[in-house]
């Protein structure tokens, strides 16, 4: 589990040296094929927004545990870094903040124009109640969606079990056998101009 003195605004993500695992919650008759094949259907709206979030307890709290109808399906979806770095650095936030922001006009037209776009929202624990810092969620549409199911996607599993396994163990009490299985997220790093990683700064408020 993330300790409590974490910064209020951090991705924290499963990730390795090439890919970032995001998680998304679909009906089942479009997260299945997906996990199947191991990329979105034909019947997945590219030129819709779609929301990914690195973190698993945060699905879990959209989707109630996969319980919530239409997102019964819980799909940890690997991408490139290469991607979800493109998307982060293409990003403006969802909402207007006085002196991050010029003006709100200038806001909107940025909003706009952006592929991608970052929302802030209170990390969650086992219980799904919210803890002092927030999680990342990251808006794609037009070209960053169309790339993100057609270009950045590496593999889509379906971690529907492993949500109602923790599911059932929060249910009954043993928090410490279900904080076992979560996915591990740690501080996300992005590329710097020798190669290394560093944190990488975004908007927030």
């Amino acid at each position: 589990m993330v300790a409590m003195t974490a910064p209020q605004y951090e991705i924290r993500a499963r990730y390795t040296v090439t890919t970032v695992t995001v998680y998304q919650a679909y009906r089942p008759e479009l997260g299945l094929p997906a996990a199947r094949d191991g990329r979105f259907p034909p019947a997945w709206k590219r030129d819709r927004m779609t929301w990914i979030k690195p973190s698993f307890l945060w699905m879990m709290y959209r989707c109630g545990w996969a319980t919530k109808e239409g997102q019964e399906t819980v799909l940890a979806v690997e991408i490139t870094r290469e991607g979800f770095d493109w998307a982060l650095e293409h990003a403006e936030l969802s909402h207007y903040v006085r002196g991050l922001h010029p003006d709100r006009a200038s806001w909107s037209r940025s909003l706009r124009r952006a592929p991608a776009r970052v929302q802030w929202d209170p990390e969650r624990d086992l219980r799904l109640n919210p803890l002092p810092y927030r999680s990342l969620q990251l808006g794609l549409t037009g070209e960053a969606a169309a790339r993100y199911a057609d270009e950045w996607t590496v593999s889509v599993t379906d971690v529907t079990p492993l949500a109602r396994e923790i599911h059932h163990l929060v249910r009954a009490g043993d928090l410490t056998g279900a904080s076992a299985l979560l996915p591990v997220e740690t501080p996300y790093t992005g590329p710097t101009e020798d190669g290394e990683g560093a944190p990488r700064p975004l908007p927030a408020p």
